[in-house]
């Protein structure tokens, strides 16, 4: 039976994601203290769990204070009797002190002589070696609920085992690098549609963007240093520990460089690599604009 250990920032989404897998058929237990986990793995062995596809557990931060260091070693026994992975949730500090301050909601570390931010940097540094376990890491900071739910849905639960899966995604530098990218390579030094009037309010995906991003050399030149990079890098990344790699492009605004070179990279690797996906993390907001 699959064991699923979920953890992240308080504010970040923990919730969202034990109420996705709970609807996908696992056995959810939210905030379980991390001395009784052994005990749960020796009673869901019970013949009574055998309708369940897995067991999924949210450690909250008050759990782990105190027991932070011995966390890596209960995964690895935890990988040893039962397939194990660890989903780990996070957000920029501003993005997850705002969530606080929209629902008024008190953070579990708040004490009157600390403010929020700096309560929120102090829960980062405890949750550190979480991170450092963490089979996968995902950055809610520009996600919805539904965002959030569907990335669970189709990325972390439909995984086969032994494989990797990849994500190409694009965003904008001004609303921040994705902290859950593994690989980040900059576009802004290639042209720029956005100074052009009639290019502006197209996106990446237009084909008059596409024509304009063709035109240019350094298009080409930048597009197969990166594939290069990938074709060396990548099966020894796949071939490792890794089951899930982000690769992300990033442009300013993350509308039109960073969107048309994600596009480009999905085409050229959808043949050849089986659980590949694609996002624009930035593209959706422009919309509004």
């Amino acid at each position: 039976m699959e064991f699923v250990v979920i953890s992240g920032c308080s504010g970040s989404g923990k919730s969202t994601a034990l109420h996705q897998l709970e609807d996908e058929g696992y056995y959810c237990i939210d905030n379980i203290p991390i001395g009784l986990i052994s005990d749960l793995v020796r009673e869901t062995r019970d013949g009574c769990f055998r309708n369940y596809r897995g067991v999924a557990v949210c450690i909250d931060l008050r759990t782990v204070t105190k027991k932070r260091t011995p966390f890596k070693d209960l995964v690895d026994q935890l990988a040893v009797a039962e397939k194990t992975r660890v989903l780990f949730l996070d957000a920029g500090n501003e993005k997850l002190a705002q969530r606080f301050s929209e629902t008024r909601r008190p953070h579990p570390l708040i004490t009157k002589n600390l403010s929020l931010i700096e309560t929120i940097k102090i829960e980062r540094e405890l949750l550190e070696p979480i991170v450092m376990s963490a089979s996968m890491l995902i950055d809610t900071s520009q996600m919805s609920v539904h965002d959030l739910r569907n990335n669970i849905k189709e990325r972390f639960l439909n995984l086969p085992a032994g494989e990797t899966s990849l994500l190409f995604q694009s965003f904008g530098f001004k609303r921040g690098t994705p902290s859950d990218a593994d690989m980040v390579f900059d576009a802004r030094i290639l042209p720029n549609p956005y100074w052009i009037p009639k290019l502006r309010d197209n996106s990446g995906k237009h084909p008059e963007i596409v024509e304009f991003m063709g035109s240019h050399e350094i298009t080409h030149k930048f597009f197969n240093q990166i594939t290069n990079f990938l074709d060396n890098w990548l099966p020894l990344y796949r071939n490792g520990s890794r089951s899930y790699l982000t690769v992300a492009v990033g442009c300013t605004g993350g509308r039109h460089r960073s969107v048309y070179l994600i596009d480009r990279l999905f085409s050229h690797y959808e043949s050849e690599i089986k659980n590949l996906s694609i996002t624009h993390r930035d593209l959706k907001k422009h919309a509004g604009e």
